[in-house]
């Protein structure tokens, strides 16, 4: 059960003491003024050694240009590591400021940060909060997940938190093997179940039981996340070749009878109930029944095939029924990316879909755990040398070519907006959000260093962005890339953890065709001659040449992404 504290009055005494009773928030009486700060801070995971905190600060005293928390441990307590704030310590006593891009904090605004801490003994929470000096509360309180009660079925609030997160040993010793790969060949990612074979392993490689006992292996005493992708869907990514399944359009009984039987069955083997298995369920599958079909230039006539038979519906939501029901399995559902769902269009009509399937084949809202977006894809993290609200001349960034009238301009933003819109169609208000970013750095000597020049919104723009893609809706082996944010747990309200969903190093598809007994097509969008189509503007791919199959090995691609890594290596 995380812990938490909640600030409200700072005249306000300790009323909730250890016992784990929850405090509601309490408004001042007419004629005594309203507390100046309050800040949230929830312990989100503990172990015996440690835990995970975030925190999050309200301001309600006039706007700042800066800030700082400060606060004091009763014990040992030391901040390891931190995100979203320069976090410091002297002794007992604890300060967070403000990094370069959260410095401003405006009035009834909010601002969160987290971190990671030691401790041995008593892990008390701390009495008092001030912000630039001034006294937040000392009120305290307990409960599950963000504030909520205990999940019922016995699942923590966000299954990241002080846990450590399977290493595939395969792709390792791929990363390993690459000049400079050791660098990275620790990181944890996902193990891909793409095909009915991949259960057993394919070729002499892995299966799922074997991934399973190798996370056992790794565990030890700790907490071990494992990620699988769930990814067989019949009629499986109407819109691309290179991701074709093996599955034909009507071939859903095989899908359940299969595919995801088999792989329940292997997931409730009391053998692995220590474990927290981490499933992202068919990436693409949803998105492409909102954007690719009916009269839409994007449209295809095989997403309208699956948007008529309701097969994409109604896997997904066998998917969800049988594996939310394993106790330790989190569902976390595809969610596409900005770029795909971000405009006026997209974004609410996804998230009603994704009720309709959460709610179909005995499945419920209760069964979604959370959702994941940019999985595989490019999309930047975060773009902090313009927003969506700015203007060049009279002229908003939404009508420049690249945003072209989306709401969104990177995936934190996104991600944290739809989060709010999934809970307001029905899905539970403790869901958390994942964001791949395996290969959305954009580093190297083409990352901006500040905003573009001001002639005109697409300078703008253009000069700015550190996604450096000719178009957003480009996908394939995109040159240029560079690994992302390291992953990490808890990094920014609503997310539950950066991931490297996607292995680093495993190609979206071919250059060219490759005849191949894994149902995978050829994809003209990772063909680099290719002139585009409806769904990328008609603009080049951008794609690297030589590609191998879709998840082959693709070394010149892992050495673009450590070369152009952001963080930098």
């Amino acid at each position: 059960m995380s812990r938490t504290r909640t600030a409200i009055l700072a005249a306000l005494a300790l009323v909730a003491g250890a016992s784990g009773t929850a405090v509601a928030a309490v408004a001042p009486e007419p004629g005594i003024a309203a507390v100046p700060c309050t800040v949230d801070y929830k312990v989100q995971n503990q172990w015996d050694t440690g835990f995970t905190t975030a925190v999050t600060v309200t301001n309600n005293g006039a706007a700042k240009s800066s800030w700082a928390v400060k606060w004091s441990y009763a014990g040992n307590q030391k901040v390891t590591s931190g995100w979203n704030a320069k976090i410091s310590q002297s002794g007992t006593a604890v300060t967070a400021a403000n990094e370069s891009y959260n410095g401003s904090l405006a009035s009834g605004g909010s601002v969160s940060f987290g971190f990671n801490a030691s401790y041995s003994g008593t892990n008390a929470l701390p009495t008092t909060f001030t912000l630039d000096g001034v006294t937040c509360n000392v009120d305290d309180g307990s409960g599950g997940g963000g504030g909520t009660d205990p999940d019922p079925s016995g699942k923590v609030d966000n299954p990241y938190a002080g846990a450590k997160v399977y290493v595939n040993p395969e792709w390792s010793a791929k990363a390993a093997a690459e000049t400079g790969g050791s660098r990275v060949a620790s990181q944890p990612t996902g193990v891909w179940l793409d095909r009915i074979a991949a259960i057993n392993g394919v070729g002499g490689g892995m299966g799922l039981r074997a991934h399973l006992d190798a996370a056992l292996a790794q565990k030890g005493s700790s907490e071990e996340v494992v990620q699988l992708v769930v990814y067989d869907l019949p009629g499986r990514d109407c819109a691309a070749l290179a991701s074709n399944g093996e599955l034909g359009p009507t071939e859903i009984d095989k899908y359940k009878t299969q595919f995801i039987d088999p792989i329940a069955a292997i997931l409730a083997d009391s053998k692995y109930a220590s474990l927290r298995i981490v499933t992202t369920i068919e990436i693409d599958s949803l998105p492409n029944l909102v954007t690719n079909t009916g009269s839409r230039a994007t449209a295809t006539p095989a997403c309208d095939t699956m948007l008529a038979n309701g097969n994409y519906v109604k896997g997904v939501g066998y998917a969800l029924n049988k594996l939310g029901a394993i106790p330790n399995v989190y569902n976390y559902l595809d969610a596409g990316h900005h770029g795909w769902i971000g405009w006026d269009d997209n974004f609410a009509p996804s998230a009603t879909l994704f009720k309709q399937a959460a709610t179909s084949e005995g499945a419920t809202v209760g069964d979604v755990h959370g959702f994941i977006t940019n999985t595989a894809n490019y999309s930047a993290l975060k773009e902090n040398n313009f927003t969506i609200n700015d203007s060049v001349n009279g002229t908003s960034v939404r009508q420049s070519k690249w945003v072209d009238w989306n709401r969104y301009v990177d995936e934190l933003s996104f991600a944290q907006a739809f989060r709010a819109q999934l809970v307001s169609v029905g899905f539970g208000s403790g869901i958390g959000m994942l964001i791949d970013t395996s290969r959305n750095g954009w580093g190297g000597t083409a990352r901006p260093t500040g905003p573009g020049a001001t002639t005109s919104v697409d300078t703008y723009v253009n000069g700015g962005r550190y996604d450096r893609r000719i178009h957003v809706g480009n996908w394939c082996n995109q040159s240029g890339a560079g690994l992302g944010e390291r992953p990490q747990a808890a990094p920014a309200t609503g997310i539950d953890a950066y991931v490297w969903m996607k292995p680093p190093g495993e190609s979206d598809g071919s250059s060219s065709a490759i005849a191949n007994d894994e149902g995978k097509g050829f994809d003209r969008m990772c063909d680099p001659t290719y002139t585009g189509n409806a769904r990328n503007g008609n603009s080049m791919s951008g794609a690297l040449p030589n590609a191998p199959l879709s998840g082959h090995w693709f070394s010149a691609q892992f050495q673009e992404l450590m070369k152009n890594a952001y963080p930098a290596l």
